[in-house]
């Protein structure tokens, strides 16, 4: 049995539960998933972006509680080192934790204004001009981070904090139809050929539960 708990909410809908989950995956921690009902209140207003205090995922383990995913980022690497979610080179390390926080705290118009949902394609969705700046602003630190590191992913060879903590952002430009340039369309490419987004995505296209708040008609 595993010695790990990892509570989730909805596979389809919850960029939080996704980033916390690949952590986990990309630092080969066993673990066993705990899956919110759909109606529980605080599942609910952590997709729909009600609450300011987002305590989905949740890692336990080994008598650790951890409920945030830069905090579950930072435990992992702690514990299991060897996985590289955080670079080796001190500057490169600074860089990721910078940019895995800039994610973590901002881009509000991008997240409400395109919410994560695996299910849906919404091709010529019509983009509010402040989620384009956001839209922008990934799309340069996308830019210069494989510029300098060469890719496939975000720091080079190994997939760190940083591409979890994208992920769901890639899930919100295929969703969306967000035209990218051929460098950051094999980027976003890489991100959803792995086997863990394989394995995400499938879960998600199979959950039987809709927000209706989150399904775009327009």
């Amino acid at each position: 049995m595993a010695k790990a708990t990892l509570t989730i909410s909805s596979k389809n809908y919850s960029s939080w539960s996704l980033r916390g989950w690949l952590l986990a995956k990309f630092a080969g921690l066993e673990f066993e998933e705990v899956v919110t009902a759909p109606d529980d209140p605080s599942a609910r207003a952590e997709l729909l972006l009600l609450s300011s205090s987002i305590l989905v995922p949740c890692l336990r383990h080994e008598g650790a509680t951890v409920w945030d995913t830069l905090a579950i980022g930072e435990y992992l690497n702690e514990i299991m080192p060897q996985a590289g979610l955080l670079p080796d080179d001190r500057v490169q390390r600074a860089h990721c934790r910078s940019i895995s926080g800039e994610i973590h705290s901002g881009f509000t118009t991008l997240r409400s204004s395109l919410p994560v949902n695996l299910k849906g394609h919404f091709p010529g969705f019509k983009i509010w001009s402040r989620a384009q700046a956001d839209i922008d602003r990934v799309c340069t630190i996308w830019r210069d981070c494989l510029g300098k590191s060469g890719g496939p992913f975000l720091f080079g060879e190994r997939r760190t904090m940083a591409d979890a903590m994208y992920a769901p952002v890639v899930t919100r430009f295929m969703t969306y139809d967000v035209k990218l340039d051929p460098l950051l369309v094999t980027y976003a490419c890489t991100i959803m050929a792995m086997p863990e987004m394989q394995e995400w995505t499938e879960a998600a296209k199979a959950e039987p539960a809709d927000v209706e708040e989150l399904e775009v008609e327009y």
